[in-house]
């Protein structure tokens, strides 16, 4: 007979810490009614929070619901299948797995577990986005996976201030934006804290000391380099200098347009390998690179820009080499980061810097950014740095963090 008072224990303690009054907004779109539920995203994106807060909604005193990590040593040493099915037939309802990942065989299990008890509930996650995109396509049949991004800016005004906003339509937004943005600036400047958010807002790990912020995100890049991405792909460890430098790379360009060959020779590394590290690097969320506009063969080539995920990595990895990154670069990183995330098509046009939807042409820049590049160019608009309300086609860059 296996003893669960000491996973239980675990759980009261954690739900007596996690916050109930402020969660991100994936909880609302999520189906909890789901049998097995997964929910993917980078490190220290609130995953596990999300999952305490929907367990702390259930009642606790008959012990139906059950929180367990799976790098805790008895899950190791006992095996999550014996654990979780021996709960299951005390008469346990949900499971609910956190950093799954760091368990061996867990998609194996898990589908184990689905198949044997068609009443109870599964829900996990796990750190690294490399391993759950592998459980995808063996439970892709069983599983619903929901995949939690960085915090836009529209939550960290959320999280970090106390203002609350709803998210707005791109076609809302680019219509109205005038009006949007004046709504918003009644409730206070916000040019001041959108520096803040570049700087330190993707990870809500800020709410823990802004002063250990930057040492939190860069054991995070450690922890992907060196763990994740190893484990996962085959990569050997002794590579990861390699990747470091091609991180280095990305976040001090102006952007960075991928020209494999001279990244080979600069990186003595064959052009097989430069691919396969960009790609393990956007597959972990360090980086996002985004296609061509155009179709057919141009399209299945190698991407046209490539942008470190967020401004906060961004400015990590300039920083700590010594860096200067390039305002510009920033300003499109943070662009791209809040469309992809809110689940645009995003790809890189002839002319502009970025074509949304396959029809909203867009020019990103600061205060004084004209519209030379855009002009007599239907649906085209200028997302400009420094500036609080927009006018016609020109939009505050800081508006678009608001599309989720």
């Amino acid at each position: 007979m296996l003893d669960l008072s000491e996973f239980f224990s675990i759980q009261a303690n954690l739900l007596t810490q996690v916050s109930r009054s402020r969660s991100r907004f994936l909880g609302e779109h999520i189906n909890w009614n789901s049998r097995l539920l997964g929910i993917v995203g980078g490190r220290g994106t609130g995953k596990t929070t999300l999952l305490l807060q929907r367990l702390a909604e259930q009642d606790q005193r008959r012990q139906r619901h059950l929180y367990i990590s799976a790098d805790h040593i008895r899950v190791q040493a006992t095996g999550l299948y014996e654990i979780a099915s021996y709960f299951f037939r005390l008469g346990g309802e949900t499971i609910t797995i956190d950093e799954i990942h760091k368990y061996a065989n867990w998609r194996q299990e898990i589908k184990n577990l689905y198949d044997s008890f068609p009443t109870a509930k599964i829900f996990f996650s796990g750190s690294s986005t490399l391993a759950l995109q592998k459980g995808k396509a063996d439970l892709s049949r069983r599983a619903v996976f929901y995949t939690l991004p960085g915090l836009s800016f529209r939550e960290y005004l959320y999280f970090a201030h106390g203002l609350e906003f709803q998210p707005v339509s791109l076609p809302d937004l680019l219509q109205n934006h005038p009006l949007t943005a004046s709504k918003i600036l009644e409730k206070g400047p916000v040019l001041g804290r959108f520096r803040d958010y570049l700087d330190h807002g993707v990870y809500p790990f800020f709410l823990e000391g802004i002063e250990h912020y930057l040492p939190k995100l860069l054991n995070v890049l450690e922890k992907i380099l060196y763990e994740d991405i190893p484990t996962v792909t085959g990569i050997k460890t002794a590579k990861v200098p390699v990747l470091k430098r091609m991180l280095w790379l990305i976040a001090t360009s102006q952007p960075f347009t991928p020209n494999i060959e001279r990244m080979s020779r600069n990186l003595t590394t064959s052009k097989e390998y430069i691919y396969t590290y960009l790609d393990s690097l956007e597959r972990a969320g360090l980086l996002s690179g985004f296609l061509p506009s155009e179709t057919g063969y141009r399209l299945v080539r190698k991407p046209s820009k490539i942008y470190m995920e967020n401004t906060n990595l961004l400015r990590a990895v300039a920083g700590e080499i010594g860096g200067k990154d390039q305002t510009g670069t920033v300003r499109e990183t943070f662009f791209a980061h809040q469309l992809k995330n809110a689940g645009m098509n995003v790809r890189i046009p002839n002319r502009g810097d970025f074509l949304v939807e396959g029809k909203y042409l867009f020019e990103i820049g600061g205060r004084t950014k004209g519209k030379s590049q855009v002009k007599d160019t239907d649906n085209a608009f200028v997302a400009r740095d420094d500036i609080e309300v927009g006018f016609g086609n020109v939009i505050p860059l800081w508006l678009f963090g608001f599309l989720y």
